[in-house]
């Protein structure tokens, strides 16, 4: 049988759940939902879903902020923010929590299936080449066959769009790669100018793997351009 991406829906509005139910099951995916934050966390333990819509405004025992940092500690999924807010302070308190994308309440149909495609798209990679497929630059090392992430011979926990960011990055070792260019590669096309999504998971990343973020060696900016991963010339990719 082919296997269909599983999408939890977490959000107490019964008429929103119904309407994403049914567009994306249109389509061809599995939904299944919660109401609230104990019952969306089970849910993530039994049904492993691919993705997670989850509402920030829950009205009972936790919100999506409080929800994702727990999924966070145990499961790498990735997880849309539902927000009838937009503002810049929201989607970094989601970003800071684990969070991988928003979508603006109200939105269309066609949004939705588009938004929860693109971050597919991006949690998902195509088999590397041979069955151990690694990188190493320096203290960071990748097992692109795995999706792991070490530095200094521990692992650091990287959500998917992380990992994402990190592997095109780790693709084009001491390349400038142009905003636009890792906009497009990690989020998809229609992000091409959402530079402040960028700039957020640039600093979660260093966060997980300088020694100093504020003080950045690996992943350095390149002003008004870019970013690049700098590697010492005896890197193996």
């Amino acid at each position: 049988m082919e296997h269909k991406d599983c999408i939890l829906v977490v959000d107490d509005e019964a008429r929103l759940v119904l309407l994403v139910r049914e567009v994306l099951e249109a389509v061809g995916y599995r939904v299944v939902a919660a109401g609230d934050g104990r019952t969306a966390l089970e849910k993530v333990a039994i049904e492993q879903p691919d993705l997670i819509l989850l509402d920030i405004l829950l009205p009972r025992d936790m919100d999506g902020y409080e929800i994702c940092r727990r999924i966070r500690e145990f499961s790498r999924v990735p997880v849309v923010m539902l927000t009838a807010k937009a503002r810049e302070s929201d989607k970094l308190k989601g970003f800071d929590v684990g969070a991988d994308d928003y979508l603006t309440k109200p939105f269309s149909s066609k949004e939705l299936i588009a938004r929860v495609r693109a971050v597919l798209r991006r949690s998902k990679y195509p088999e590397e080449v041979g069955s151990d497929a690694k990188f190493t630059c320096g203290r960071l090392s990748m097992s692109f066959a795995q999706h792991r992430v070490f530095v200094n011979g521990e692992e650091a926990f990287l959500t998917a769009t992380e990992y994402a960011l990190l592997r095109e990055l780790a693709l084009h070792p001491n390349c400038v790669m142009l905003h636009r260019q890792l906009l497009t590669a990690v989020w998809g096309p229609e992000y091409f100018d959402e530079i402040d999504y960028l700039r957020a998971y640039v600093r979660y990343l260093r966060q997980k793997i300088e020694r100093d973020p504020s003080q950045p060696e690996l992943l350095v900016t390149r002003p008004g351009l870019g970013y690049m991963l700098v590697c010492p010339e005896e890197y193996s990719g």
